[in-house]
């Protein structure tokens, strides 16, 4: 029901624009959140976004580079990735949950396969 999308290979410094895609069920009243897991490591949180885009939050390692966004009328959902670093590698998954946009991983309940970024240094 959620597809991400955008991934790739990006040098260090560049840019990446990620898709989440809903299909099945509209999530225009769903706070939408985008996680990533690197290897080895626990998925983290990474941005958040309410369902009217009122609201925001970021992890403080992607704060200042990072932009999230939605389009409702798409059923979209977007990460702008600017300034990427080697650290950012990771497979980055898009979420969906009723409450709003926290951190944690439990608040959510529908997920996204993954989309792998990777930044080289």
């Amino acid at each position: 029901q959620l597809q991400a999308s955008g991934g790739g290979l990006v040098q260090a410094g560049g840019s990446l624009r990620l898709s989440c895609a809903a299909s099945g069920r509209t999530f225009s009243s769903y706070t939408m959140g985008w996680f990533r897991q690197a290897p080895g490591k626990e998925r983290e949180f990474v941005a958040a976004i309410s369902w009217s885009s009122g609201s925001t939050r970021y992890a403080d390692s992607v704060k200042g580079r990072f932009t999230i966004s939605r389009d409702n009328a798409k059923n979209t959902v977007y990460l702008q990735m600017n300034s990427l670093k080697p650290e950012d590698t990771a497979v980055h998954y898009c979420a969906a949950t009723r409450f709003g946009p926290g951190s944690s991983l439990n608040l959510y309940n529908y997920w996204g396969q993954g989309t792998e970024v990777t930044v080289s240094s």
